[in-house]
């Protein structure tokens, strides 16, 4: 199968190797999934939510993953997570092979090097926003790198907010703590899913501005889910599933081209 770029040149279905972004130069991909099948339940009742997906995720890039209504694109993002386990195929985080790991394996690299932000923000409510934010070095028992979380913080805009409740923030502030305890711990992979559902406009374009500078400024690598081409245009790349495959994708994407390219799929 071949697919269509932004620019009309055709690719394989095969995106192990995508292209780096700008002013960075190519290295092997963070994420890779190959020949990935997910089916739920069986015989006449068998959901076929994946079908042979094969996807690459380059290092130090931003890239959304798109589509319709049941196109399979949260299931990919939790396989490639390790939230959840493949029917068939092969996923691979650096030089480590989820799929041949069993669950105290997944617990502890989903711990160690991989950072997550859901739509909802997953605070504690009685810890402060910077507690919060630590939370996953205490968990693990590292040691806090301070210039590291003054960095991070810094990007967020919270300095002034860290000793608050999450009660006591903002919805687009609890998403930027949910953003910053993702980072702190350094992951190799940050999935986010649906970051900015709960957020209104100004919010989520303050949340996706610092995704966006994450990857370009601190060299992180994200991978996020999302219905909207507003939070897509802020990717380096969005990736287009139906009927769980990738059928298409987009560099450099706005929200007028995504809009067009889910159109065409009938989303």
């Amino acid at each position: 199968m071949t697919l269509e770029t932004t620019e009309g040149a055709e690719v394989t279905s095969t995106f192990t190797n995508p292209p780096a972004t700008p002013g960075r130069t190519a290295e092997p991909p963070a994420v890779v999934a190959t020949e990935v099948s997910k089916v739920y339940g069986s015989g006449d009742a068998a959901v076929h939510a994946l079908r042979g997906v094969s996807v690459g995720f380059a290092r130090g890039a931003f890239t959304a993953i798109m589509g319709p209504s049941g196109s399979g694109k949260s299931t990919l993002m939790h396989c490639l997570a390790g939230l959840d386990t493949v029917s068939g195929g092969q996923v691979m985080l650096g030089d480590a092979e989820l799929t041949a790991m069993n669950d105290k394996q997944l617990t502890l690299l989903r711990r160690d090097r991989i950072g997550f932000i859901f739509q909802a923000f997953n605070l504690l409510p009685t810890l402060t926003a910077e507690q919060n934010i630590l939370l996953p070095l205490e968990l693990s028992g590292r040691r806090l790198d301070r210039a590291w979380f003054d960095q991070v913080i810094d990007v967020v805009g919270l300095r002034e907010r860290l000793g608050h409740r999450p009660n006591e923030l903002s919805g687009g502030q609890q998403q930027r703590v949910a953003c910053a305890r993702a980072l702190v711990s350094r992951p190799e992979v940050i999935f986010a899913d649906e970051p900015t559902g709960n957020l209104d406009s100004r919010s989520g374009a303050e949340v996706l501005g610092f995704l966006r500078a994450s990857v370009r400024e601190m060299g992180r690598t994200i991978v996020m889910v999302t219905h909207d081409p507003v939070a897509a245009s802020y990717a380096d790349r969005v990736v287009f599933l139906r009927d769980g495959q990738i059928v298409t994708e987009l560099y450099q994407p706005t929200p007028d081209t995504v809009l067009d390219r889910l159109k065409s799929l009938g989303a």
